[in-house]
């Protein structure tokens, strides 16, 4: 949720109307917990570099390419830690098997 006039957590924010935009913002769905990773090609995992990550959180895949779809049922999350997490794939020359995902907790 950052940008211009939005409250970027971290910052000594004093103005009470941007928590109040960013609570709207979350109301609205926004988050900053969400966005979207290629697959490394002829590999067999791919990390990802997420801040909102953190060991224990919940990483959700969603298939955003018909390849993602067709590699679901091999793809899985094998590590999380502290920014980052790990996808474990089948190995495949394709360049497009693209998901969204949300790290939660």
């Amino acid at each position: 949720m950052s940008g211009a006039g939005v409250f970027v957590p971290g910052q000594q924010e004093k103005d009470l109307s941007k928590y109040a935009l960013s609570l709207q913002q979350l109301a609205m769905g926004r988050s900053n917990a969400t966005g979207s990773v290629t697959l490394t090609a002829s590999a067999t995992s791919t990390v990802v570099s997420a801040v909102n990550c953190a060991p224990g959180s919940a990483v959700f895949l969603f298939q955003k390419t018909a390849n993602a779809a067709a590699a679901l049922s091999t793809t899985y999350i094998s590590s999380v830690g502290k920014q980052t997490f790990t996808i474990t794939h089948a190995s495949a020359a394709s360049v497009d098997r693209s998901f969204f995902y949300v790290c939660l907790g």
